[in-house]
């Protein structure tokens, strides 16, 4: 989306989808009269049901008698507004208003509840700018990108309606006469939503359609630093289930910190899990959720590379990766942090790529020209300044950027490294910071092993000509000659999303979205992702008056 700026919102904050949910530590509490919220500037905030304190515990009445934390921007590092946490005993009892609210919700026929999703997604076309406008104030991301934040909830939404009048298993066929093999979905019940603050809407927006129109009730924890976007989302969804005269519980939300989200992840009330995340908080989640035999679904971390051939098309590869690596100041799970280039074209790209990043208009998230913001906290600060030692220790050499930038809020200069060696530390770890490791290889041996040789198995792309080596990077069509090639590995590309032509990042919202290894294995948003969110029945149905036995079987 490119929609044209309107409100003059103020910018950001998005740690990473990764920053553990135990290490988060908030400043004191802001007095009122320095708070954004009571500035002329940004008087906008209140359409959204905002003001100085905000309670963040929803289960059809509004709560909050936890610790009281305050939301920072982090394009100034100035205090936005409050909200009051949940305690353990709200968190409870939002748990039992949710399930009373399941017995309503599972009772309505699926179409009827892809009619309240609809009408959800009607209520975000209304907000649009304006809850864009706080996804680019409290996390941090350009204007447009928090619009396009909140268009993902809309377009998800529009896909869970029709949905809703298609899922359903397969009558198949019985091998005994008189009967009849039906496959029957069921929702699973309560899904628990931790999300992360680098996506605060969309990710939230992909779980709760689905999860609505499959016949679930919804448990929301967002992140600790976007309790405001978690708050006003929660509002608008709020509002119209009360107009529908539906139990508000059945999109709860209860905002917190790791006491929360281990709360959700031992509660066996909590029939599934979704958590997106850090892939060290996602395998303590994982195996509190294993330890009770529950169900998850895991969006985890990625190192997610591109890789150039000799007869790519570079006025592709330059935009491609910059958007990719640049974007979000580098804070998406799919951002690219490796850009494998062949040898025959590596000094060309990356002159061509250094000049493009000196080009990238840096600024204030609201204003309609930028291009680039700041990174959610300081600690992320910290974390890029880390990387850039350590990558410097390594053997890279810095081409660009490298520094923190001498203005307000978490500025840092986007920053590429080359003459790295694939498997150097540094550049098998994830760093939620825009730093990208350029990597020179010689041959698609080489390139493809290179790109499955990280932990994490998320997004990943090629860009060539070479139509075999596309097939060949699809997995797909292995000639004789290429047997040897991927003997004893992954053919082609290991990661949930194998890209051509394209960059890492921009999922389109009909896919399935997710990754494989330690990214976790989920999958959300569309294709079957639905199923995930639903529990299967194989039933054998017998219309007959005989009573045959399977696989021939007499016993008589």
């Amino acid at each position: 989306p490119t929609m044209q700026r309107t409100l003059s919102p103020s910018v950001v904050r998005c740690f990473s989808l990764k920053k553990r949910l135990s290490s988060l530590s908030f400043r004191p509490v802001a007095a009122m009269s320095t708070l954004l919220i009571n500035q002329p500037k940004y008087t906008w905030l209140k359409e959204l049901g905002l003001s100085e304190d905000n309670g963040g515990v929803f289960n059809g009445t509004w709560g909050g008698k936890g610790e009281v934390v305050t939301s920072y921007c982090p394009a100034n590092n100035e205090p936005i507004a409050r909200v009051r946490q949940a305690t353990m005993a709200e968190y409870e009892e939002t748990v039992q208003k949710a399930r009373e609210a399941w017995k309503v919700w599972a009772d309505i026929p699926a179409p009827k509840r892809g009619e309240i999703v609809r009408q959800i997604g009607d209520a975000l076309r209304k907000k649009i700018k304006v809850l864009g406008s706080l996804v680019s104030l409290e996390m941090g991301k350009i204007y447009v990108e928090g619009v396009g934040e909140v268009q993902e909830y809309v377009d998800v939404c529009d896909y869970a309606v029709g949905l809703s009048r298609m899922i359903g298993g397969p009558v198949l066929p019985s091998e005994r006469p008189g009967h009849a093999l039906i496959e029957q979905w069921n929702p699973v019940g309560l899904v628990g939503i931790i999300t992360a603050f680098n996506f605060p809407v969309a990710v939230y927006g992909w779980n709760n359609a689905i999860a609505l129109i499959c016949g679930n009730v919804c448990l929301w924890k967002g992140a600790p630093t976007t309790p405001l976007t978690s708050v006003a989302v929660t509002k608008i969804v709020a509002e119209v289930l009360e107009q529908n005269n539906l139990p508000g519980a059945i999109c709860s939300m209860t905002c917190g910190g790791a006491d929360i989200g281990s709360a959700i992840a031992k509660d066996k009330q909590v029939d599934l899990v979704s958590f997106t995340g850090s892939t060290h908080v996602g395998k303590q989640v994982a195996l509190m959720v294993q330890e009770r035999f529950g169900r998850q679904l895991l969006e985890l971390g990625g190192n997610n590379a591109i890789i150039v051939f000799e007869d790519a098309d570079l006025n592709l590869v330059v935009p491609s990766a910059l958007f990719a690596s640049v974007g979000t100041a580098g804070q998406r799970c799919t951002t690219t942090r490796r850009l494998m280039l062949h040898e025959s074209v590596h000094d060309e790209v990356v002159e061509r790529l250094v000049k493009a990043y000196k080009q990238v208009r840096i600024g204030d998230p609201w204003d309609p020209s930028t291009l680039y913001g700041p990174l959610h906290t300081k600690q992320a600060v910290q974390q890029y300044l880390n990387a850039v030692e350590q990558a410097k220790q390594q053997g890279g050499t810095l081409v660009c950027g490298g520094k923190v930038m001498d203005r307000p809020g978490n500025y840092v200069e986007p920053t590429i490294f080359t003459g790295l060696a694939h498997d150097a530390p540094i550049v098998h770890t994830e760093t939620f910071v825009p730093i990208l490791y350029v990597i020179k290889f010689k041959t698609e041996e080489e390139a493809f092993t290179w790109n499955n040789e990280v932990k994490q198995g998320l997004s990943s792309s090629i860009f060539t000509k070479d139509m075999g080596r596309v097939f060949r990077w699809l997995g797909l069509g292995l000639g004789d000659s290429d047997r040897d090639l991927f003997l004893h590995r992954p053919k082609g590309s290991d990661c949930g999303i194998v890209n051509v032509n394209i960059p890492t990042s921009g999922a389109e919202i009909g896919g399935a979205f997710g990754g494989e290894k330690h990214t976790g294995g989920g999958r959300e948003s569309g294709s079957d992702s639905w199923k995930q969110y639903m529990r299967r029945s194989t039933c054998t149905i017998n219309y007959s008056k005989d009573l045959p036995l399977a696989q021939g079987i007499k016993f008589e």
